[in-house]
């Protein structure tokens, strides 16, 4: 039997370690259970699948992930965190040998003890697009999962072509992942509450559009295109390409107007300029 943390558990936790919530950390603990139950509901976590949990704090989501999950994997950058967890679970789970906790940097983990298939997580402010690509990247068997993020960031992730929001993070993302609004957030779910408002974003991972090193390069794309994002495609790229009319001859092979701006094309176009660099022989 499980049993879910409340605000009341939470501050007097917070309180019994002395705890008190890291900006720098981006610590905003989430203090309402019913959240946690909606997020593992629309994220549909099944008995079968390794939920993979990126900042647990002091456990909100992880005992509602255990509840839900065969096993939870839990990242956690603050020592104390990390150490008080397994303890938490315990008194308020029978699940407690179903987790495991690693205590590091999010970034820096390149492999795990098993292989997740589902991402759950109330993710950092400062870090969440990184954290969301690294492990998109680096866990091929991650599937789908539901990431709690600020809502600015969350309408990035999702923009499509076109939109004031498409940039960087919406393009990079796409060459993982199909991504998605699924819900709104209040501000009065987390202790302390934060200053900007958050939703969150689903996300079915999709066959990639290419290898490795193909992406190296569409990413070397995107970056140049989104650099100065107002400036014509032609004029964006030549840093990357090595001239304005280098740039206009790979974007004419490639099919796509050079007049446009990176906001206009999709994760395919920038494959289309990436492989038309290629086969033009620039930079090989």
């Amino acid at each position: 039997m499980t049993t879910l943390l409340g605000a009341t558990e939470i501050r007097a936790l917070a309180a019994a370690m002395d705890l008190k919530p890291a900006k720098a950390l981006g610590q905003n603990f989430v203090i309402d259970a019913n959240i946690c139950r909606k997020i593992v509901r629309l994220a549909d976590v099944r008995s079968s699948d390794i939920a993979l949990e990126i900042g647990p704090g002091l456990g909100s989501l992880t005992l509602a992930l255990l509840d839900e999950a065969a096993h939870v994997i839990a990242v956690e950058i603050d020592s104390r965190l990390a150490s008080q967890l397994p303890v938490t679970i315990a008194s308020h789970s029978d699940k407690k040998s179903n987790l495991t906790v690693i205590q590091a940097d999010a970034l820096g983990i390149n492999e795990l003890p098993m292989q997740p298939n589902v991402l759950v997580a109330n993710l950092p402010y400062n870090v969440s697009v990184p954290v969301l690509l690294h492990y998109l990247e680096t866990f091929p068997t991650l599937r789908s999962g539901v990431v709690m993020v600020q809502a600015e960031v969350a309408d990035r992730l999702v923009a499509q072509p076109g939109k004031k929001d498409y940039g960087i993070p919406s393009v990079k993302a796409a060459w993982w992942a199909q991504m998605s609004h699924v819900g709104g957030v209040s501000r009065s779910v987390f202790w302390p509450a934060p200053n900007v408002d958050s939703k969150l974003v689903g996300f079915t991972r999709r066959d990639t559009p290419g290898d490795e090193a193909l992406r190296l390069e569409v990413f070397a794309a995107i970056d140049g295109a989104f650099a100065q994002r107002r400036k014509m495609l032609r004029s964006a790229l030549k840093d990357w390409l090595g001239s304005s009319a280098i740039a206009e001859s790979v974007l004419v092979k490639a099919g796509i107007d050079p007049t446009l701006r990176g906001e206009a094309l999709k994760i395919e176009h920038f494959c289309a300029i990436a492989i038309a660099k290629r086969e033009l022989g620039i930079g090989s």
